[in-house]
Protein backbone atom coordinates (compact mmCIF):
# COMPACT_ATOMS: atom_id res chain seq x y z
CA UNK A 1 0.00 0.00 0.00
CA UNK A 2 1.48 3.37 -0.89
CA UNK A 3 1.52 6.28 1.44
CA UNK A 4 -0.93 8.91 1.60
CA UNK A 5 1.86 11.44 2.27
CA UNK A 6 4.98 11.23 1.57
CA UNK A 7 8.41 13.89 2.66
CA UNK A 8 11.52 13.56 0.59
CA UNK A 9 14.26 15.60 0.70
CA UNK A 10 12.57 18.71 2.14
CA UNK A 11 14.70 22.23 3.09
CA UNK A 12 13.54 24.99 4.05
CA UNK A 13 15.15 28.32 4.87
CA UNK A 14 14.18 31.33 6.54
CA UNK A 15 17.12 33.95 5.07
CA UNK A 16 20.14 32.72 6.77
CA UNK A 17 18.69 30.69 8.82
CA UNK A 18 17.82 26.68 8.10
CA UNK A 19 14.65 25.47 9.78
CA UNK A 20 14.68 21.65 7.21
CA UNK A 21 17.74 19.88 6.09
CA UNK A 22 17.11 16.88 3.84
CA UNK A 23 13.72 15.98 5.63
CA UNK A 24 12.26 12.58 5.05
CA UNK A 25 9.14 10.55 6.40
CA UNK A 26 6.13 8.86 4.95
CA UNK A 27 2.70 8.61 6.41
CA UNK A 28 0.11 5.49 5.59
CA UNK A 29 -3.25 5.63 5.43
CA UNK A 30 -5.46 5.15 8.30
CA UNK A 31 -2.82 5.73 10.79
CA UNK A 32 -2.37 8.10 13.95
CA UNK A 33 0.90 9.36 13.27
CA UNK A 34 2.33 12.18 15.68
CA UNK A 35 5.21 14.73 14.39
CA UNK A 36 7.18 15.34 17.74
CA UNK A 37 10.31 17.24 18.34
CA UNK A 38 12.17 20.25 19.88
CA UNK A 39 11.11 23.86 20.17
CA UNK A 40 11.76 25.56 16.75
CA UNK A 41 12.70 22.09 14.80
CA UNK A 42 10.16 22.84 12.04
CA UNK A 43 7.37 20.75 12.85
CA UNK A 44 4.38 23.60 12.56
CA UNK A 45 6.62 25.06 9.42
CA UNK A 46 6.05 21.40 8.12
CA UNK A 47 2.49 20.37 8.43
CA UNK A 48 2.46 24.08 7.08
CA UNK A 49 3.98 22.58 3.72
CA UNK A 50 1.91 19.85 3.65
CA UNK A 51 -1.40 21.91 3.50
CA UNK A 52 0.43 24.09 1.05
CA UNK A 53 0.68 27.56 3.32
CA UNK A 54 4.15 27.45 2.99
CA UNK A 55 6.37 26.04 0.10
CA UNK A 56 9.63 24.48 1.25
CA UNK A 57 12.96 25.38 -0.64
CA UNK A 58 13.99 21.99 -1.72
CA UNK A 59 12.88 18.54 -2.04
CA UNK A 60 9.34 17.05 -2.94
CA UNK A 61 5.83 16.27 -0.65
CA UNK A 62 3.84 13.75 -2.07
CA UNK A 63 -0.51 13.70 -0.82
CA UNK A 64 -2.78 11.08 -2.08
CA UNK A 65 -0.81 10.65 -5.19
CA UNK A 66 -0.44 13.87 -5.98
CA UNK A 67 2.94 15.96 -6.10
CA UNK A 68 2.73 19.70 -4.32
CA UNK A 69 5.58 20.60 -6.33
CA UNK A 70 4.30 22.65 -8.94
CA UNK A 71 0.53 21.72 -8.61
CA UNK A 72 -1.97 23.83 -10.55
CA UNK A 73 -4.23 25.97 -8.86
CA UNK A 74 -7.42 24.02 -9.88
CA UNK A 75 -5.97 20.48 -8.17
CA UNK A 76 -4.72 22.25 -5.63
CA UNK A 77 -7.91 23.67 -4.68
CA UNK A 78 -9.14 20.33 -5.46
CA UNK A 79 -6.68 18.84 -2.84
CA UNK A 80 -7.48 21.54 -0.39
CA UNK A 81 -11.20 19.54 -0.65
CA UNK A 82 -9.58 15.99 0.98
CA UNK A 83 -8.29 17.28 4.25
CA UNK A 84 -9.54 18.93 7.23
CA UNK A 85 -6.94 21.10 9.54
CA UNK A 86 -6.88 22.05 13.37
CA UNK A 87 -5.11 24.57 14.63
CA UNK A 88 -3.51 24.93 18.15
CA UNK A 89 -6.25 27.62 19.36
CA UNK A 90 -8.89 26.35 17.60
CA UNK A 91 -8.87 29.60 14.79
CA UNK A 92 -12.20 29.72 14.35
CA UNK A 93 -13.77 33.26 13.22
CA UNK A 94 -14.48 34.83 16.37
CA UNK A 95 -17.64 37.17 14.63
CA UNK A 96 -19.54 34.20 13.19
CA UNK A 97 -21.29 31.67 15.83
CA UNK A 98 -19.83 27.83 15.62
CA UNK A 99 -22.84 26.83 12.90
CA UNK A 100 -21.35 29.40 10.89
CA UNK A 101 -18.03 28.57 10.97
CA UNK A 102 -18.70 25.36 10.53
CA UNK A 103 -20.84 26.43 7.59
CA UNK A 104 -17.90 27.89 6.05
CA UNK A 105 -16.19 25.72 3.67
CA UNK A 106 -19.66 23.77 2.48
CA UNK A 107 -20.81 27.24 1.36
CA UNK A 108 -17.50 27.78 -0.89
CA UNK A 109 -17.13 24.68 -1.80
CA UNK A 110 -20.23 23.08 -2.49
CA UNK A 111 -23.58 23.50 -4.29
CA UNK A 112 -25.89 22.12 -1.20
CA UNK A 113 -28.47 24.17 -0.28
CA UNK A 114 -29.31 25.93 3.08
CA UNK A 115 -31.15 23.35 4.33
CA UNK A 116 -28.62 20.88 3.79
CA UNK A 117 -26.06 22.26 4.80
CA UNK A 118 -27.45 23.15 8.04
CA UNK A 119 -28.18 19.13 8.63
CA UNK A 120 -24.30 18.53 7.95
CA UNK A 121 -23.33 21.21 10.58
CA UNK A 122 -25.63 19.79 13.10
CA UNK A 123 -24.25 16.19 11.93
CA UNK A 124 -20.50 17.28 12.94
CA UNK A 125 -21.81 19.43 16.09
CA UNK A 126 -23.13 15.24 17.37
CA UNK A 127 -20.46 13.88 16.16
CA UNK A 128 -17.57 15.46 18.05
CA UNK A 129 -19.83 15.41 20.93
CA UNK A 130 -21.39 18.78 21.38
CA UNK A 131 -24.79 19.76 21.79
CA UNK A 132 -27.16 21.20 18.90
CA UNK A 133 -27.81 24.57 20.89
CA UNK A 134 -23.53 25.27 20.87
CA UNK A 135 -24.35 26.02 17.61
CA UNK A 136 -25.70 29.23 17.81
CA UNK A 137 -22.96 30.23 20.25
CA UNK A 138 -19.93 32.12 19.69
CA UNK A 139 -16.09 31.36 19.66
CA UNK A 140 -16.19 33.63 22.97
CA UNK A 141 -18.53 32.07 24.86
CA UNK A 142 -16.97 28.58 24.42
CA UNK A 143 -14.70 26.96 27.18
CA UNK A 144 -11.69 25.59 25.72
CA UNK A 145 -12.32 22.25 25.56
CA UNK A 146 -14.97 23.51 23.38
CA UNK A 147 -13.33 25.45 21.10
CA UNK A 148 -10.84 22.29 20.21
CA UNK A 149 -14.24 19.97 19.69
CA UNK A 150 -15.81 23.06 17.78
CA UNK A 151 -12.72 23.73 15.45
CA UNK A 152 -12.87 19.91 14.61
CA UNK A 153 -16.28 19.94 13.24
CA UNK A 154 -15.25 23.02 11.08
CA UNK A 155 -12.39 20.52 9.86
CA UNK A 156 -14.57 17.36 9.36
CA UNK A 157 -17.10 19.64 7.20
CA UNK A 158 -16.41 18.11 3.85
CA UNK A 159 -15.63 14.70 4.91
CA UNK A 160 -11.84 14.81 4.72
CA UNK A 161 -9.65 11.90 4.39
CA UNK A 162 -6.75 13.59 6.37
CA UNK A 163 -6.81 15.29 9.70
CA UNK A 164 -4.11 17.57 10.38
CA UNK A 165 -4.36 18.85 14.25
CA UNK A 166 -1.95 21.34 15.79
CA UNK A 167 -1.34 20.46 19.37
CA UNK A 168 -5.23 19.16 19.68
CA UNK A 169 -4.45 18.85 23.56
CA UNK A 170 -2.39 21.54 24.54
CA UNK A 171 -4.51 24.08 27.01
CA UNK A 172 -7.30 21.30 27.90
CA UNK A 173 -6.80 20.18 31.57
CA UNK A 174 -5.99 16.01 31.92
CA UNK A 175 -9.25 14.39 31.68
CA UNK A 176 -10.60 16.98 28.85
CA UNK A 177 -6.92 16.01 26.89
CA UNK A 178 -7.59 12.18 27.05
CA UNK A 179 -11.01 12.43 26.12
CA UNK A 180 -10.28 14.36 22.94
CA UNK A 181 -7.72 11.39 22.30
CA UNK A 182 -10.78 8.91 22.73
CA UNK A 183 -12.29 11.33 20.10
CA UNK A 184 -9.48 11.10 17.76
CA UNK A 185 -9.15 7.30 17.89
CA UNK A 186 -13.23 7.22 17.46
CA UNK A 187 -13.18 9.57 14.38
CA UNK A 188 -10.18 7.82 12.86
CA UNK A 189 -11.96 3.92 12.90
CA UNK A 190 -15.30 5.64 12.19
CA UNK A 191 -14.76 7.92 9.17
CA UNK A 192 -11.04 6.05 8.05
CA UNK A 193 -9.72 9.14 7.92
CA UNK A 194 -5.46 9.20 8.32
CA UNK A 195 -4.78 11.62 11.71
CA UNK A 196 -1.56 13.63 11.55
CA UNK A 197 -1.19 15.55 14.86
CA UNK A 198 1.89 17.38 16.20
CA UNK A 199 2.04 16.79 19.67
CA UNK A 200 4.24 17.50 23.12
CA UNK A 201 1.77 15.60 25.02
CA UNK A 202 3.01 12.30 26.52
CA UNK A 203 0.38 10.49 27.15
CA UNK A 204 -1.47 10.72 23.27
CA UNK A 205 1.68 9.57 21.94
CA UNK A 206 1.76 6.26 23.88
CA UNK A 207 -1.99 5.51 23.86
CA UNK A 208 -3.10 7.24 20.34
CA UNK A 209 -0.10 7.61 18.16
CA UNK A 210 0.55 4.48 16.28
CA UNK A 211 3.91 6.18 14.27
CA UNK A 212 5.74 9.32 14.66
CA UNK A 213 8.85 11.52 13.43
CA UNK A 214 10.92 13.24 16.00
CA UNK A 215 12.69 16.53 14.38
CA UNK A 216 15.39 17.90 16.16
CA UNK A 217 18.70 19.24 14.28
CA UNK A 218 17.17 19.95 11.13
CA UNK A 219 16.36 16.61 10.50
CA UNK A 220 13.86 13.31 10.96
CA UNK A 221 16.17 12.00 14.10
CA UNK A 222 13.65 9.17 14.50
CA UNK A 223 10.78 8.01 12.56
CA UNK A 224 8.49 4.59 13.13
CA UNK A 225 6.73 2.90 15.98
CA UNK A 226 7.32 3.92 19.84
CA UNK A 227 8.99 0.98 20.49
CA UNK A 228 11.88 2.01 17.34
CA UNK A 229 12.11 5.78 18.12
CA UNK A 230 12.68 4.36 21.69
CA UNK A 231 16.20 2.93 20.26
CA UNK A 232 17.06 6.17 19.25
CA UNK A 233 20.23 7.03 21.26
CA UNK A 234 19.76 11.16 19.99
CA UNK A 235 20.22 13.52 22.81
CA UNK A 236 16.38 14.79 22.20
CA UNK A 237 15.17 11.59 22.23
CA UNK A 238 16.67 9.96 25.38
CA UNK A 239 15.44 13.82 26.65
CA UNK A 240 12.23 13.58 25.79
CA UNK A 241 11.52 9.87 26.39
CA UNK A 242 13.48 8.07 29.14
CA UNK A 243 12.93 9.11 32.16
CA UNK A 244 10.78 7.75 35.18
CA UNK A 245 7.72 8.54 33.59
CA UNK A 246 7.71 6.67 30.73
CA UNK A 247 9.23 3.91 32.21
CA UNK A 248 6.51 3.52 34.18
CA UNK A 249 3.91 4.07 30.85
CA UNK A 250 5.89 1.19 29.15
CA UNK A 251 5.27 -0.71 32.02
CA UNK A 252 1.68 -0.32 31.47
CA UNK A 253 1.82 -0.92 27.96
CA UNK A 254 3.31 -4.25 27.89
CA UNK A 255 0.65 -5.23 30.67
CA UNK A 256 -1.80 -4.20 28.04
CA UNK A 257 -0.69 -5.84 24.65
Amino acid sequence: MSPVITVQGIVTRFGTRTIHDDVNLHIDKNEIYGILGESGSGKSVLMKEMIMLLEPNEGKISILGKSLNQISLQDAQSLRKEWGVLFQFGALFSSLTIAENIEVQLKEYTNLSKKMRTKLVYSKLALVGLEAHVGAMYPSELSGGMIKRAALARALAMEPKLLFLDEPTSGLDPIGARNFDALIVELRDLLNVTVVMITHDLDSIFSIVDRMAVLADKHVVAEGTLENVLQSTHPFVEAFFKNEYTKERLKDRVKHV
